[in-house]
């Protein structure tokens, strides 16, 4: 049986606990007690004749008591952030402790902020507090409310950070007067939450904060919000329907009277500029577009410097780079007019592993990764690719050891997430057109991508995407020859021949010095077909391409939940020099040394 969880009005004694109203130098005690005896001890202190009025000697006065509590270098002084009312607390333990009682502190607070006190439940006694007007229950355990325990005369309910799911919960009796509503920062999620936020429940609200929950349907909750006739403060922003290209325009359209919209002011422009857009909102796609661009590649070294030159039998050695990068992938929307971009299929999500996307840098300045060796083996997740590929370690020889083969052992080399922070959806693997080496490698990419499915888009959107830069080096080889005519064959023609000649006989001397300039020919031409059949064909076989990963690093997205409408950066993976790369700027300038001279 599970354990009941921490009420509101149990954290509530434990803030009173910890101001220490009863302990020195608040409340009574030895320090004070002069100034609390009974009346008849007071009246015969009275007649005893003394020039001033005064404590026990070892008593301390008000003022020094308060300059104990207000002191902020007095070890009784209280921590830096502590509301008004503690203060007010604390001096009035001090001036006059007999008031803090328990009818004194239920009519006294007004506004209670238990923040981050793992609260569960709001119980019933949070109705003793008669004149609470604010309640702040903000990063606790709240899964539900019973809004029958909440006391009327709240005007300022905030419920941010909690693991509410439905609105429902908070409709039964809800607070009359309630002016402002927190709800950002939960589990808000399905159509039905715009049944629960019109002016049946909430005739009084000014204000509205349903941030970074998983509304979807923007539409149904425009007509529902419309009710709210004193509605002027509205946050939506961080939820699903928020990455619709409308919502802003579409928005303030329908609620004619708001003046803000996610914390920025609604303009007398943009009233113009949307008005009758909510008109044809039947007519609006549902779907989030983005576009994602990459610029230019610099800083690749050109490692076919160490690649000896290819013999007549091969290897021909091409090497290629590109970017990835993840994107969520939408499950309803049409997978066809992504085919030319992706390298891999859906990444398939994995408890250790995150993957992510969305807008990628305009340049990208790889990092020059040479690894000496791979020590720690890195927990990744299966990855269906559409080729087979290898990763490489380069070595000083110049020679190259494979590692484990195919495109899932690119996820490898990315960085693990904690999922349960961002879970994150499938997602797909993008990638440029391949290019060969140049100081820049200019990618000219940009692809559209398009998504109805707006839930995993917020999740992935919050994980981001990691962009790579791979280096792709093939190998080629001759297609094997075809079967030259072996030497007997050859030798049997020409036994034949011969005998041929001798039973035609001696024709004088002039006779055989021309069979003999003859037979120089025949084999002439026959050594030149040999050597034909010797050349280098035309046909290739080329190996499973060995890829090598040149840099990596992660693209933060989660500004466009925030509002923001392009994310732009450059990933500079930095540049490590090893005895490699020395290697490579040495070979590099011996070959433009050797092409210069005469």
């Amino acid at each position: 049986m599970e354990a009941p969880g921490r009420t509101v009005s149990a954290a509530v004694q434990e803030h009173l606990r910890q101001l220490c109203l009863h302990e020195f130098p608040c409340g009574t005690g030895s320090w004070n007690k002069s100034r609390f005896l009974p009346q008849t001890w007071r009246s015969w202190r009275e007649l005893i004749p003394r020039e001033e009025v005064a404590g026990s000697p070892g008593e301390e006065t008000v003022e020094d008591l308060l300059g104990l509590v207000c002191s902020p270098h007095s070890p009784w002084a209280l921590l830096e952030g502590c509301s008004a009312e503690d203060r007010f607390l604390r001096q009035l333990a001090i001036q006059n402790p007999r008031m803090l009682k328990d009818t004194f502190f239920y009519s006294y607070f007004r506004s209670l902020q238990v923040v981050d006190k793992q609260v569960s439940l709001v119980d019933k006694d949070l109705l003793k507090f008669l004149k609470l007007e604010e309640l702040v229950l903000s990063a606790n355990q709240i899964k539900e409310i019973d809004a029958v325990n909440l006391p009327p005369t709240l005007k300022v309910l905030e419920l941010y950070g909690n693991s509410i799911t439905s609105m429902e919960c908070l409709c039964v009796r809800p607070p009359p007067g309630l002016q402002h509503l927190g709800l950002g920062h939960n589990k808000l999620l399905g159509p039905t939450q715009s049944l629960y936020v019109t002016a049946r429940h909430w005739p009084s609200l000014v204000s509205l904060d349903l941030g970074f929950n998983a509304l979807t349907d923007l539409q149904s909750m425009m007509g529902s919000l419309r009710s709210l006739q004193h509605l002027r403060l509205l946050v939506l922003q961080g939820n699903p329907l928020a990455l619709l290209p409308y919502y802003r325009g579409f928005t303030i359209d329908s609620l004619a009277r708001l003046c803000a919209l996610d914390d920025v002011t609604v303009s007398p422009s943009e009233k113009h500029q949307f008005l009758g857009l909510s008109r044809s909102g039947d007519f609006l796609a549902q779907e989030a577009q983005f576009v994602v661009t990459i610029g230019r590649v610099t800083g690749v070294l050109d490692t076919s410097v160490l690649d000896p030159e290819p013999g007549p039998q091969g290897p021909f050695i091409t090497y290629s780079y590109y970017v990835t990068y993840d994107f969520v992938e939408d499950e309803e929307g049409e997978r066809s007019e992504y085919v030319e971009g992706v390298l891999a299929e859906i990444v398939k999500p994995s408890p250790s592993v995150e993957q992510l996307g969305d807008q990628i840098p305009e340049e990208v300045i790889p990092k020059e990764v040479i690894p000496e060796e791979a020590k720690d083996p890195v927990e990744s997740v299966p990855t269906t690719t559409s080729q087979s590929a290898e990763l490489e370690e380069s070595e000083a020889s110049g020679r190259s050891t494979p590692l484990p083969t195919s495109t899932e052992e690119l996820a490898k080399l990315r960085p693990l997430i904690d999922s349960q922070l961002c879970p994150s959806p499938g997602t797909v693997l993008f990638s440029t057109a391949r290019k060969p080496w140049a100081d820049v490698i200019q990618c000219h990419y940009e692809m559209q991508h398009r998504l109805r499915d707006l839930v995993p888009l917020k999740a992935f959107l919050l994980a981001g995407t990691t962009v790579t830069v791979v280096e792709e080096k093939i190998l080629s080889w001759p297609v094997v020859p075809p079967v030259v005519d072996s030497p007997l064959s050859t030798k049997k023609g020409k036994g034949e021949k011969d005998k041929k000649q001798k039973e035609k006989g001696k024709k004088g001397k002039d006779g055989n010095d021309k069979a003999a300039v003859k037979g120089e020919k025949e084999k002439a031409k026959d050594w030149k077909g040999a050597k034909k059949k010797k050349e280098l064909p035309k046909e290739l076989r080329r190996d499973p391409a060995i890829l090598q990963v040149l840099g990596s690093g992660r693209v933060l997205l989660e500004p466009l939940l925030m509002g923001e409408p392009l994310v732009s950066t450059v990933c500079n993976f930095g540049v490590i020099r090893t005895m490699e790369s020395d290697r490579l700027a040495f070979f590099r300038c011996t070959r433009a040394t050797t092409s210069r001279s005469p």
